[in-house]
Formats: structure tokens, C-alpha cells, sequence
């Protein structure tokens, strides 16, 4: 009798050796701070809020990407995607590019970001930097496409981060950001946050934190703050999906379509932000805080500042808890530029009035 077998295992110890590296990085690298906001003290005098931002700007890439970056290595390492000489592709021209470039020169393979023709030559900077090469498309919608293209044309992996997102990463434990967030609440006055704050890029970060919260059974409601032109605030009102076909103003957040990785079952509130009051936002708390944050990091404090306000109206005492996504000197020549932000149609005073006056009262208009 003749027994046939077939192998399709290659050698593992490439393989071994890069998920030892990517978490050896992790090991290196310390958890990122969660920052008490400054709030006036006046204000706890009848009702006793508080506001953190977990600042995902420290990781050695800048951003909160920096987590999903190193999810979708692991993911696509123990999935037997990603081996010795893959070319790594993805659909990204921000700080998720950054990042994956970051892991994928660690593991010594080729990196390719595919992106619009439009994108400005400091955000291409920023990845060839981490020594990724950028490919250029004519049309938003065409870098989906365009990126699977690539991997099936080089026989390379495709990370697929609007895909893959709530795939990869351990909503249940093992070190990711709600993990973090309630590990460093512990010894807070108000340790179990009224309000989580965040918003949807691929809609991972939701995902994670809104199953997290459902798996501890924490009181902990989320909310999702959105931009203008993006498709996740109109879907998740109208309870089907919706396409705008235009692209966020808003960097890091904000699709013309739903993602597959937004997962609106987790979310209990959603707050779309206009353009104008998330720069305003940036700028407001850049000067609170001293330096720089990037404009999603004003779209969620609007949110945040939003339901604090709700909060005090009410006469509910608890925390708010929301992120730094990345730092604002990356947008140095467009969100803090007067020039730039005339020319994109962006005037912030109006909304700074609504946040000087929420400063001095509590009150939101």
C-alpha cells in the first residue's frame, strides 16, 4: 500500500525569529501615558468630572497606529502570510503607513504604501523615512484595488488594515490600548470611565475597546466621533451602509465608505464633529497642554468636551477618557497654518468661541 503525504510548511525559523523581534520591540518600549486634562476647578464644585487622554503620540512611530501596525505583522506572520523576502503592501499614505514601514524594515522586508498622487510630499517623507516606498494611484477609491494588484504582482502580503483591523488584534487582553486604559483608571477617584472617546480611521479602535468593554462588563458606554464627508456617522443613523464619495479633511479618521472592520453594534453613541471644530479643538488643547496635537486628537475632544458638559448639565460626577492620536508637529504646514486652513474653506473661530465659553461655564452649545 502507498501512502501519499503533501508538506506545505516551508521552514519556520525565519518566522519564529520575527515574532521574536516584533515583540522583543514591545518589550523595549514602555506603555503610553494617560494624562489627567487640566480642567477648571471651578467646576467641581457641584459636580465632580474628570478628562484623560491616553497619548498614543510617545510610541516610537508617533501615533496610535503604532498598535495596529504591530497586529497586523502578527497577525500575518502566524497566519503563514508573511515570510522570509514578502513584499509588504498596503492601502495607506498616514501614520499607519509609518508605522507598518517601521515593522517592516525590523524584520528586513519590503515596504510599499499605495496612495493618491495628491498626498503632500511631508507625509511621503515621513515613510520613506522608516524606509517604506510609496506607489501612487489618481483616485481615493482606487488604492483597494491598486494595493491587492501589487501583492498578487510581487507575490507579496497585502495588510488590508480596513479589513483586518478588529481581526488582528486581541480585543480580550494581551496588552492592547482598553487593557491600558482601565489598567491606569485603577487608582482614579472615578476608576470606571462614563465615556470612552475615539474615532474611526478603520474602525479597530472602536472595535476593541466596545468588545472589551461588553467582556469585563464595565458601565462604560463609547462613543465614536466622526468628521465631515466621512460614511461611518451617516451609516450608523441610518442603520445601512452609506458612501460620500469624498475624503475626510481630517487625518488619521474618517472613509468614504464603512470599513469591514467598524463594528457600529459595539458603539452607543456616535457625534459628528464639523472640520472646523476639530482644528479648533487641536489648537484649544495644544495651548492647554503645552505642545502640540494633531486634528483627529480635536475631533475627539470636541466629543469629549461635548459629554462632559452633558455630564455636568445632569449633575453626573465620572471620568471621560479619550486619546492623543498623534502629535500636531506633523501637521505643522496645514492644520497650524492660517494659509493652508483659508484655502481648504477651515475657519476655527467660530467653534473657539463655543470652547471659550465652555471653559468659563461648563456650558456646550
Amino acid at each position: 500500500m502507498t501512502v501519499s503525504t503533501v508538506s506545505r510548511s516551508g521552514p519556520r525559523e525565519w518566522v519564529d525569529n520575527a515574532v521574536r523581534l516584533i515583540e522583543a520591540d514591545a518589550t523595549r518600549s514602555a506603555d503610553t501615558h494617560l494624562l489627567r486634562y487640566p480642567l477648571p476647578a471651578a467646576w467641581c464644585d457641584d459636580v465632580d468630572v474628570a478628562l484623560y487622554l491616553k497619548d498614543e503620540s510617545t510610541h516610537i512611530t508617533g501615533s496610535l497606529k503604532h498598535r495596529l501596525a504591530r497586529s497586523l505583522f502578527l497577525y500575518g506572520l502566524c497566519n503563514g502570510w508573511i515570510c522570509e523576502g514578502t513584499t509588504i503592501i498596503e492601502a495607506s499614505s498616514g501614520s499607519t503607513a509609518v508605522s507598518e514601514a517601521y515593522f517592516a524594515a525590523l524584520l528586513g522586508l519590503p515596504f510599499i504604501a499605495v496612495m493618491t498622487a495628491s498626498t503632500s510630499p511631508s507625509k511621503i517623507a515621513l515613510i520613506e523615512a522608516q524606509g517604506g516606498r510609496c506607489h501612487f494611484v489618481e483616485k481615493s477609491s482606487e488604492v483597494y484595488e491598486e494595493a491587492q494588484r501589487l501583492a498578487d504582482e510581487t507575490g507579496g502580503h497585502y495588510l488590508d488594515q480596513f479589513t483586518n483591523a478588529e481581526r488582528a488584534t486581541d480585543w480580550r487582553g494581551n496588552n492592547n490600548i482598553a487593557v491600558s486604559i482601565y489598567e491606569q483608571m485603577r487608582l482614579e477617584r472615578h476608576p470606571i470611565p462614563e465615556w470612552i472617546v475615539v474615532g474611526a480611521g478603520t474602525g479597530g479602535t472602536s472595535a476593541t475597546i466596545g468588545r472589551f468593554i461588553r467582556y469585563r462588563r464595565h458601565a462604560t458606554r463609547l462613543c465614536v466621533v466622526d468628521p465631515e464627508n466621512s460614511a461611518f456617522y451617516p451609516s450608523y443613523a441610518q442603520g445601512r451602509p452609506v458612501e460620500t464619495g469624498a475624503s475626510s479633511r481630517i487625518e488619521g479618521i474618517g472613509r468614504p465608505r464603512v470599513e469591514p472592520s467598524f463594528m457600529p453594534e459595539v458603539v452607543d453613541r456616535m457625534i459628528a464633529v464639523p472640520d472646523a471644530a476639530s482644528v479648533a479643538a487641536a489648537h484649544y488643547a495644544s495651548n492647554v497642554l503645552g505642545r502640540r496635537v494633531g486634528p483627529s486628537t480635536g475631533t475627539n475632544l470636541w466629543g469629549a468636551f461635548g459629554l462632559l458638559a452633558e455630564m455636568m448639565r445632569e449633575g453626573r460626577s465620572g471620568s471621560v477618557v479619550t486619546l492623543i492620536a498623534d502629535s500636531g508637529d506633523r501637521y505643522t504646514d496645514t492644520y497650524f497654518d492660517a494659509d493652508w486652513l483659508a484655502s481648504q474653506g477651515l475657519d476655527p473661530s467660530g467653534p473657539a468661541e463655543i470652547l471659550t465659553e465652555f471653559e468659563r461655564s461648563g456650558s456646550w452649545s
